[in-house]
């Protein structure tokens, strides 16, 4: 079994590379912005439609001040990303948010930031993923209904790609990224040259009256309209998830990585700026309608819609309006969209593992997640990742109107924090310099990330109290859960090195007074015999064998096979009236180890070794329960005696062939 699961695991991961190969995974820009810019670049997919299915609310007139809310998002995006460029250059290490709140707020601070990234890469996966699968069923309606599993096939499959290796991964997901940005500022081009020779057509949706909500039957007037907006602006704010991805991935840009992970972030900022700007521009160009429930809230003729009527996504109706439905053009962009939201999960697939390694290296994460796998990617992390997305797919459903009001909160956590640490950070820094030009370079930085901080605060404000209720209340929930998770593995960690930190009870000359042995036997057969050897062998002061009665025929014969083998070690019959054979061997071992406390004992336990994985159900049970047991007492060692049974060594011949 083990052979055919490494055999499998060979197919899927691929053989193990080397230590050395490491430096091999570095990536240059044209791969990396790909990688690590594919979640932001993606945000065009889906924050247009939350902004404007948030504004339909209010209403056909609401819909379309859409370009002033985009405009906003726009702003704040590029505030960001001018931000994030002072953070790689000041901790080019790749703890990214967590490393600056640690360094410069604490420790409390940084397991706040640390949780809420984590919670963030698992939404941006949730959120890509059902995106993705929305698309999908535009391409081909039968699917529709389908989406929950198709974006768990979707995860499943990017998992094992990211299993294959970081730049393995990047090869592959760096046409698709481009075809994506091309596809979408092309047809932006095309939108806008019809738009000005006056040959744009109206999208399949304009002819649709949005029926409005009730309290927003005059538009966005009042307190009421004034809290949608700033609801839809946070929505829209989505388009800013994955910014932060490149601070932490600084380690894996090839040299200059500093230089290289802010060229990255700039060329990012550019077009992710440029495609969110184009899209709202053609969808209220187009007059695009969405709405929650098209049901309800659509009326044709004053009539509701047909029942078969499927809501498309924005971007599928804007290329169905420019280049037709069933034209090349417009599947190309279609694809594209489905793909390039695919990909964008895999920033997290980046993010995700290397925090997860930082945080287990710090001690707030098992230790497992430190280590790189076969292809030399933290494998642990990957499918802790992908675990905790497929949750949170089947239990919304793949729904992504319901899963983005989980998503935003914690990137503007860490974007807050991280911006607050780096104005502490300059600060230090111009206490230390006295050169000039320096100074003014410092006071640049610290001016940027001042303002940064003063943005994503003002913003992080907006989406708690706006979307609080529609469901970010679970995404802080999942925060707090896991910050006492980290929290506590940390105090494990400590308490544990406390209890094993050698002192002088614990010094290399104090020796146990004895050392008693005892060998557990059931037959007398080869293995015990073996184990006996062993123990002899190993001298101890006292040697003792054991049988426990639990079948009075087969005791008294094995105590006859053990005298006509004139064996010089006495066996002793422990009885056992409820037929149990874990408990009066504890009892046994107890009363020697009350007797002389100070003597160490050594249990002995024949055991086989089985080649096959239904061998193993049949063997060795009785010998897991009784060390699974002895392991609790203290001055008390098990020693596991192999017996090879044969189809052990033609298990291990047959791997020794592969």
């Amino acid at each position: 079994m083990l052979t055919i699961l490494n055999a499998v695991k060979r197919v899927l991961v691929g053989r193990p590379f080397r230590n050395d190969r490491l430096s091999h995974t570095l990536l240059p820009k044209r791969i990396a912005l790909p990688i690590f810019a594919s979640d932001a670049l993606s945000s065009v997919a889906y924050a247009p439609d939350e902004i404007l299915l948030t504004l339909a609310l209010a209403g056909v007139s609401a819909v379309s001040i859409s370009p002033l809310v985009g405009l906003a998002v726009m702003v704040v995006l590029l505030t960001v990303v001018a931000s994030y460029r002072q953070n790689v250059h000041a901790y080019p290490s790749g703890g990214g948010d967590y490393e600056i709140a640690n360094v410069n707020l604490g420790k409390f601070a940084g397991l706040t930031v640390a949780a809420a990234l984590l919670v963030d890469y698992v939404l941006t996966v949730a959120v890509s993923m059902s995106s993705a699968a929305a698309y999908l069923t535009t391409a081909i309606p039968a699917l529709h209904g389908e989406q929950a599993a198709i974006a768990t096939v979707g995860v499943i499959i990017l998992a094992l790609v990211n299993l294959r290796g970081i730049k393995e991964a990047g090869n592959v997901f760096a046409v698709p990224t481009y075809i994506f940005m091309v596809s979408i500022l092309g047809m932006t081009l095309v939108g806008i040259f019809q738009a000005v020779t006056g040959n744009l057509g109206q999208a399949p949706s304009a002819a649709f009256t949005i029926v409005p909500q009730e309290g927003f039957d005059q538009g966005l007037v009042g307190l009421a309209g004034g809290f949608l907006l700033l609801r839809a602006f946070s929505s829209g704010a989505a388009a800013l998830t994955g910014v932060e991805a490149i601070s932490n991935g600084v380690p894996n840009f090839k040299k200059p990585k500093s230089k290289n992970a802010a060229t990255t972030l700039l060329l990012l900022g550019a077009i992710a700026s440029a495609m969110l700007a184009g899209i709202i521009y053609l969808a209220n160009a187009t007059k695009v309608h969405i709405v929650m429930d098209p049901a309800k809230e659509f009326l044709l003729n004053g009539q509701p819609v047909p029942e078969d009527y499927i809501q498309n996504p924005v971007i599928s109706q804007i290329a169905q309006t420019i280049f037709g439905a069933g034209s090349i053009p417009f599947y190309i962009v279609v694809a594209a969209t489905g793909v390039i939201l695919v990909f964008a999960s895999n920033t997290a697939f980046n993010g995700f593992p290397v925090l997860g390694s930082i945080l287990a290296q710090d001690g707030y994460l098992p230790r497992q997640l430190r280590t790189r796998g076969d292809r030399l990617a933290f494998s642990n992390g990957v499918l802790a990742l992908a675990a905790g997305a497929l949750v949170l797919i089947i239990s919304f459903n793949a729904d992504v109107t319901k899963l983005i009001q989980l998503y935003i909160v914690g990137v503007f956590i860490s974007f807050t924090m991280s911006q607050l640490g780096m104005v502490r950070h300059w600060g230090r820094e111009l206490k230390l310099a006295r050169d000039k030009a320096v100074r003014r370079r410092i006071l640049k930085s610290r001016t940027i990330n001042g303002l940064g901080f003063g943005m994503t605060a003002l913003v992080l404000t907006i989406v708690l109290i706006t979307k609080f209720e529609q469901g970010a209340w679970i995404a802080l929930l999942a925060m707090f859960v896991l910050f006492l998770i980290m929290w506590s593995i940390r105090a494990h960690y400590d308490n544990v090195a406390k209890e094993l930190a050698v002192d002088e009870d614990s010094s290399p000359r104090a020796l146990p007074t004895r050392v008693h042995a005892v060998l557990l036997v059931s037959h007398v057969r080869k293995p015990v015999l073996r184990a006996l050897a062993y123990a002899r062998a190993s001298r101890p002061s006292r040697l003792d064998a054991i049988i426990v009665d639990i079948d009075h025929e087969e005791t008294a014969h094995t105590v006859e096979s053990w005298d006509k083998l004139d064996i010089p070690v006495p066996l002793t019959v422990l009885a056992s009236p409820y037929r149990e054979t874990v408990t009066p061997i504890l009892d046994y071992v107890k009363n020697m180890k009350s007797e002389s406390p100070r003597d160490l004992i050594v249990v002995y336990i024949p055991e086989y070794v089985v080649g096959k994985w239904w061998e193993q159900l049949v063997h060795n049970q009785t010998a897991l329960r009784i060390k699974a047991r002895l392991h609790f007492e203290p001055g008390v060692m098990v020693a596991s005696v192999p017996w090879q049974l044969k189809s052990s060594e033609e298990a291990k011949a047959l791997q020794d062939t592969q």
